[in-house]
């Protein structure tokens, strides 16, 4: 959410910031709801007041006569508060609608297009596998492995989840393991900031596992739970199932001040991710590109305000660092205005190289909302002298475990429908090679 006072003395920059992410809004009649909003406030509040100092007045009065003509008063006052009191909440209520409908504004680096068609590669990084036969897509080669099963899913649970078996499972644990000792590793990170000249702590990350499910006014508040028919509602319970874990994770300072000292707060979270894919009819049916439940290690920070823009490169240079000691090419995309969430003010995405589908698929993202997010949260920090104000927010893909390991297998097939296991996950999967 943006600072009501913000949108007041920006709202040629916030309603062109909505119209450039394609939300329709309108600033103007936000304005003139938020002057209702403060009338009807003061008429309250002064009625209150008045409310106050005649009760002071009829505790102190002898005379009865005029103590009850002061009561009689005081009753129709009441009654007056308790219908402007209505109305207050309507305007409210409305009031709030609007403000969350309202989309953050963007970076000045972030480009602005329609769709994802005004995205910028901002940069590369390796080369591209080269084979003397023609790669297989990841679906192909787990089948023929016998390591992964969508049929029996299929038949079991219905379209788009999958078995994972053997050495798959293997591989995915390895992968959880080597990125718990990156985040967990102050000289790893340290060296991640220094080759990158990144002006940022080098603080680790807390692992957490958070909770799968969430309350419905939590999802709203992290801005996250629109559209609901990708989500999956659990009606009995009113919960929802988590589409990342980002999602609680970034819930979990609510209505907290933090310390200015403690900032960063850095936390690495592993979950299940569930989505109901309800746009994504006829794409990526084969595999575990698009499904509708996978495993995440999700980082979620807080930060600073003057160190945000910092914070999600650190992030972005993470997920780097990871997919070069996999050996794994890819590039760096920025994200445009159409193509970006409402509450993003700047997003990152990477994708990496899939040699079986002949094309760069998206791996990573990272996110930064400023204080949109922690402003809905109610979560502050207080400053050195004293000054409470709403912390920044970045969350960003530590690794998507089924398009990371779809990665790994189209990239490191071999002729006889092997796998080539990466070096630096071999010693979390008793020192193998290959998967056979």
């Amino acid at each position: 959410m943006l600072d009501i006072k913000f949108i007041r003395e920006n709202k040629e920059i916030v309603q062109e910031g909505a119209k450039k992410k394609f939300v329709d809004v309108d600033i103007i009649k936000l304005i003139e709801l938020d002057d209702e909003r403060l009338k009807q406030l003061k008429e309250v509040e002064d009625l209150r007041s008045e409310v106050n100092k005649v009760s002071n007045n009829i505790s102190r009065n002898q005379d009865s006569v005029q103590k009850m003509q002061l009561i009689e008063e005081m009753r129709a006052v009441k009654e007056d508060i308790k219908q402007k009191e209505e109305k207050l909440k309507a305007t409210m209520e409305e009031w709030q609608k609007m403000m969350l409908e309202i989309p953050n504004v963007t970076s000045p680096d972030v480009p602005i297009g329609p769709d994802e068609s005004g995205n910028v590669v901002i940069r590369s990084w390796g080369e591209k596998p080269v084979f003397d036969f023609k790669p297989k897509e990841h679906y192909e080669l787990g089948e023929k492995l016998g390591i992964m099963d969508n049929t029996t899913a299929a038949e079991v649970t219905g379209a788009r989840f999958t078995y994972f078996k053997g050495d798959l499972v293997l591989l995915q644990f390895a992968l959880i393991n080597y990125l718990l000792e990156i985040f967990t590793n102050g000289e790893i990170l340290e060296k991640i900031v220094k080759e990158k000249n990144i002006n940022i702590s080098s603080k680790p990350f807390i692992p957490v596992i958070p909770p799968f499910m969430i309350k419905p006014n939590v999802y709203l508040k992290m801005a996250r739970l629109l559209p609901k028919e990708d989500k999956y509602h659990l009606e009995v319970d009113d919960l929802y199932l988590i589409g990342s874990a980002e999602h609680t994770l970034g819930a979990m300072h609510i209505d907290k001040i933090l310390n200015e000292q403690d900032m960063p707060l850095r936390y690495i979270g592993y979950s299940p991710a569930f989505r109901r894919e309800a746009g994504a009819a006829g794409k990526d049916t084969k595999g575990i590109i698009r499904v509708h439940q996978f495993e995440k290690l999700e980082m979620e920070t807080f930060c600073l305000p003057e160190n945000s823009i910092q914070e999600q490169e650190f992030l972005v240079a993470i997920q780097e660092y990871f997919l070069q000691t996999l050996k794994l090419s890819y590039q760096v995309v920025m994200i445009c205005t159409g193509d970006m969430g409402k509450p993003d003010y700047r997003q990152i995405d990477i994708e990496t190289w899939m040699p079986g589908q002949d094309l760069y698929r998206e791996t990573h993202t990272a996110d930064l909302m400023t204080s949109f997010q922690s402003r809905r949260l109610n979560t502050r920090v207080r400053r050195s002298d004293g000054k409470i104000e709403p912390v920044h927010m970045n969350d960003a893909t530590a690794c998507a475990m089924g398009r990371t390991m779809a990665a790994i297998l189209e990239n490191y097939q071999q002729a006889d429908g092997t796998i080539k296991i990466p070096e630096v996950l071999r010693k979390y999967m008793g020192n193998k090679e290959f998967i056979k």
